[in-house]
């Protein structure tokens, strides 16, 4: 006869007072204890890690506050970055202050909410990548702050240097500029013969 056996309470159902019913082996209350636990210390070597290997390898590191956004956003988002060589990272605020704490000059931006970091090697994609995505998800996503050429820079500054056109543009740009006074000359002579 297959009689079932009660499996012994466990700590969980002690903290929280409540029986729960088992589902594939873990029960809902003790997912939602380990989801709320602190992650352990190897955990936090491990982010430490990365962050310093972001330290030293990025040249532009964006801080980016999110909140509200949907898993299949943010899985949109990293895509796109990852498309356009920019990284996206999560990590707490106080492993963030650690490693880049003392690396850069100025004074690190305050960082309140969910903080994430965008970087790359190059100066310019991370800024444009997370403003473009703040514009497409309002109150979502926002720059915070970040790391441009060895230093700190607050909200404004970010955003101002997510303004700049990408390399490609500023390019066309100067070439325009240059061909400019060629084109305007070729007018001029072109007018000055109809008139003769």
């Amino acid at each position: 006869m297959n009689r079932l056996v009660r499996q012994p309470r466990s700590i969980y159902y002690r903290v929280f007072g409540v029986e729960a019913t088992h589902v594939c082996g873990l029960n809902y209350l003790e997912r939602l204890a380990k989801r709320s636990m602190a992650i352990t210390r190897a955990k936090k070597e491990t982010i430490l890690a990365k962050l310093e290997q972001v330290r030293d390898s990025a040249d532009s590191i964006v801080f980016v506050k999110f909140k509200g956004v949907t898993v299949k956003d943010t899985t949109a988002m990293r895509r796109a970055m990852r498309a356009a060589g920019v990284d996206y990272f999560v990590a707490k605020k106080t492993l963030m202050k650690r490693a880049f704490g003392t690396a850069y000059e100025g004074e690190m931006p305050t960082l309140d909410g969910e903080i994430a970091i965008a970087y790359s090697t190059d100066a310019i994609a991370p800024a444009q990548n997370v403003k473009e995505f703040a514009t497409k998800f309002k109150d979502a996503i926002s720059i915070e702050g970040g790391v441009f050429q060895g230093v700190f820079k607050n909200k404004a500054e970010m955003t101002a240097i997510a303004s700049i056109p990408p390399l490609q543009v500023l390019r066309g740009m100067f070439a325009q500029l240059l061909n400019s006074p060629r084109q305007r000359f070729a007018v001029v002579l072109s007018k000055v013969s109809e008139t003769k």
